[in-house]
């Protein structure tokens, strides 16, 4: 079913990309873009969970809830990274998940343009990760052994930060060994890839997160608040590719941690 929604979502999504689409913005104070292309994407994956999965709940950025009859919930982020998207870079993604009760348990997080499609499980089976691209299907795991002074991180804007969390973001920045910027939930599929050593982020809402945490976790990361707690309802999220660093990156945002 995953792979048909996100082949759906590709569908609506790539004649829009890099096609001069104009965006509304959906925040009074800022700029919150969304475009057409973020609205065809996410009807086109209702239309298809209404025909296959009447009774699973469904919620997503851009569209109205829907409850679960079935105690399954599909969370769904159309475009994650609209504004990479609007500026023509490749480092969007459609975010879709799978939640039980307990959380996200299967979840695919797809890059169309690229043609990459990370795949995530932690359900009853067991935790996986796998990457399809070209053709070929890969195994996904983290890179492990990396303390904070060796590792590579990344967040998709250090200027998002203020106050106590700015400060405990400028330390994990100045003890790291290298930060990059700006790649939204690519950077997650970076971690389970085994490029980047960890990703911090805060301010981020369900649809941003859940698709996340199966991709992260199957490869081996681990994914959770600054507090170390389950991080699949948004917030102030961290993500790391072995526990030793993980905790590292907690003992320094617990200042800021909520």
């Amino acid at each position: 079913m995953l792979d048909a929604l996100a082949d759906a979502a590709r569908a609506a999504i790539l004649p829009h990309f890099r096609n001069g689409i104009a965006a509304d913005n959906k925040a009074p104070d800022g700029f919150d873009p969304v475009t057409a292309a973020d609205r065809a994407a996410e009807a086109a994956i209702r239309a298809l969970l209404d025909e296959h999965r009447p009774g699973d709940g469904i919620v997503g950025e851009e569209d109205e809830a829907k409850p679960s009859r079935s105690g399954r919930t599909w969370i769904i982020d159309p475009i994650d990274g609209t504004r990479a998207f609007l500026a023509g870079l490749p480092s969007w993604c459609v975010l879709i998940a799978l939640a039980e009760e307990a959380g996200p348990v299967l979840s695919v997080i797809d890059q169309p343009h690229i043609g990459e499609r990370f795949f995530g499980s932690t359900g009853a089976a067991g935790r996986s990760a796998h990457l399809r691209h070209a053709g070929r299907l890969t195994p996904l795991t983290v890179r492990g052994g990396r303390s904070l002074a060796g590792a590579i991180g990344e967040t998709t804007d250090p200027y998002l930060f203020e106050g106590a969390e700015a400060a405990v973001f400028s330390q994990v920045s100045g003890r790291a060994r290298l930060m990059r910027y700006g790649l939204d939930a690519y950077g997650y599929a970076m971690v389970a890839q085994g490029g980047l050593d960890f990703v911090i982020e805060s301010g981020l809402k369900t649809w941003d997160v859940a698709a996340l945490v199966p991709v992260v976790e199957g490869a081996g990361g681990i994914l959770t608040d600054w507090q170390g707690r389950p991080a699949h309802g948004g917030g102030q999220v961290v993500a790391a590719g072995n526990a030793d660093l993980h905790g590292e990156l907690l003992e320094v945002l617990a200042v800021a941690a909520r």
